[in-house]
């Protein structure tokens, strides 16, 4: 047999591919029936088994195969879960916040049945902005974003459309028109802050970075409705805003000759705030839970010199994946029943950085 591409077509081009005409011929039945045949579809249960068997024949022998987004077109969607993330997310350390986030996702999209489509952002490459990578999610049946900050603008229109999506954090600027899947920050940060008053410590910092995204503006909100409930006082003081360069030792001495007693950071993409408080406490020579006590809300995503068991709390990231791919899976489905807005329990960590007041 002459090869079906014919002479001057490379092997292995588009071109040289067999297609559904070239196995109507050798099966010997019109290029509609091997269409029918090839897609699966119930409009093929009256073809007889015969000629069934002659196509699907035909189709090995040529090593026929199907064209994937043809047939998800066909099928009225293409199968594809969009990621939408705006920050650099790989490569990923095993011990980087966003990697349990990815496994997450990557396991419940197969468990799911769907593929995955990554999106770069303009904060990754620095040249693409949002508006022009927004409109190219679309091809995805849905697609989940991750990141710190929403773009407002470009996401307001992004949700003017039909695409299905969801974001993993908190966020309620748009109302029920954003569904998400976030931690409750608030709650288990306010647990936190309740632990330490129960070991006797009643002059408590918060030591916080100078961003305002809405997981540490949750975070500040918990520590001070923990700090109400326990009836402790919270002033400008007791909130500690920084970027980690003038947190030193000399200034951490100050605050333990003023009576504090615990020192409560933040997990975030840099842990610039919890890695200055460990490093100007290694430098004053203090230790914890000897002789400050220390709780992070949340596990810090870089490994520094420090204590390996911290108090406080982990988020469920890996469970938060998945439940935004179920979510965004529902959604494509168009299941009514869902709860838009999800918010999961945090797990609290005791560790060994918090003891009794001294």
């Amino acid at each position: 047999m002459k090869p079906i591409g014919g002479p001057g077509r490379p092997a292995g081009s588009r071109a040289n591919r067999p297609r559904q005409a070239d196995i109507a011929r050798l099966a010997g039945v019109s290029q509609p029936t091997v269409s029918l045949i090839l897609s699966g579809g119930s409009a093929a249960v009256g073809i007889a088994d015969e000629t069934r068997r002659k196509v699907m024949a035909a189709a090995e022998q040529l090593g026929y195969m199907p064209d994937p987004i043809a047939k998800r077109l066909a099928a009225g969607q293409n199968n594809l879960l969009g990621l939408y993330t705006f920050t650099a997310t790989f490569p990923t350390e095993m011990s980087h916040a966003y990697h349990p986030f990815l496994v997450g996702i990557e396991q419940e999209s197969a468990a799911q049945g769907y593929d995955l489509l990554m999106f770069i952002a303009s904060s990754v490459t620095g040249e693409r902005p949002h508006a022009e990578v927004l409109n190219r999610v679309r091809l995805a049946d849905g697609c989940l974003f991750m990141g710190r900050h929403l773009p407002i603008r470009e996401m307001d229109r992004l949700l003017a459309t039909d695409l299905p999506v969801v974001y993993l954090g908190r966020h309620d600027d748009f109302g029920d028109r954003l569904p998400y899947v976030g931690a409750d920050y608030v709650t288990a940060t306010a647990e936190v802050v309740r632990h330490l008053a129960e070991l006797g410590h009643h002059r408590i910092l918060y030591v916080r970075e100078l961003d305002d995204a809405i997981s540490a503006v949750d975070r500040e909100a918990g520590f001070r409705r923990g700090m109400a409930e326990c009836g402790l006082p919270v002033d400008r003081s007791t909130v500690v805003r920084t970027d980690g360069s003038d947190l030193t030792a000399d200034r951490l001495r100050g605050w333990y000759e003023q009576g504090v007693t615990a020192i409560v950071t933040e997990a975030t993409d840099t842990d610039a705030a919890h890695r200055a408080v460990l490093t100007a406490a290694a430098t004053a020579g203090y230790r914890f839970p000897e002789d400050l006590s220390l709780a992070t809300l949340g596990a810090p995503e870089h490994a520094v010199p420090g204590p390996a068991f911290l108090s406080g709390f982990s988020v469920p990231r890996r469970e938060m994946g998945a439940a935004a791919v179920r979510l965004l899976t529902g959604l494509i489905a168009g299941d009514p029943s869902l709860a838009r807005h999800q918010l999961m329990s945090c797990e609290p960590m005791p560790g060994q950085t918090a003891g009794p007041a001294r």
